[in-house]
Parts: C-alpha cells; sequence; structure tokens
C-alpha cells in the first residue's frame, strides 16, 4: 500500500499507494506508516504526487500518524495536486502541515534541522 524510503539523517519518505486517500484507503495507509513510527520513524515526508483525491478519511488519517508522532518528530506533506492542496486549504490542514513543492525541497528542510 505504502512505499517508503529512507534518507540520510533517518527522513523517511512515504509514498501512498493509492490515487485516493479515502475511507476505503486510509485505515490501511495509517496503520502502515503507524509502523515505520513505531520502527523509530519519527521524521516523515509524506510525498502526495500520486494522489489526486483525499476525503476526510484521508485527512484523518494524515492528523493520526501527527499525533503518534507527537513531539519526537514531526510530519511535512510534498507535491500536493491542486484538488488535494484546496482541501488541505479549505480544512486548515495547511495550517497543521508545513507543505513543500517536492521531495527534493522538503528533504533539504528537514535535513538543516537534523
Amino acid at each position: 500500500m505504502i512505499q517508503s524510503d529512507i534518507h540520510q539523517n533517518g527522513i523517511c519518505v512515504v509514498v501512498p499507494g493509492t490515487e485516493r486517500l479515502t475511507a476505503a484507503t486510509a485505515g490501511d495507509f495509517k496503520s502502515e506508516v503507524s509502523k515505520l513510527v513505531d520502527g523509530g520513524h519519527d521524521r516523515l515526508i509524506i510525498d502526495l504526487s500520486k494522489v489526486t483525491f483525499v476525503d476526510s478519511s484521508g485527512l484523518g488519517a494524515l492528523v493520526g500518524v501527527l499525533k503518534k508522532v507527537g513531539n519526537r518528530g514531526e510530519i511535512v506533506v510534498c507535491a500536493p495536486s491542486d484538488s488535494v492542496a484546496q482541501m488541505f486549504r479549505i480544512t486548515r490542514m495547511d495550517r497543521v502541515f508545513a507543505t513543500y513543492p517536492n521531495v527534493a525541497d522538503a528533504l533539504k528542510t528537514l535535513q538543516g534541522q537534523g
């Protein structure tokens, strides 16, 4: 369901394995990302470049993972499509998650903090 790739400083890039992060897929997504967090990965970049639609369940899954990471790490998102970025703005999730245009920019920022 997800692809993950570990970069320097322990930063993990997560790519959802679906174009739609909805009630049908959000539970599995949250479960798989939670396993990464349980394994000690607490600096995550969620690459949304292949996601075309996110509903409230998808947003809930992202918030759930954010709560699981807590203060010991951070989660950022990158490359949201126009419709996903609009959903983030409407729900004010753009104030909760730092958003970057691509993985490279997100990595550069997080590595600078490492």
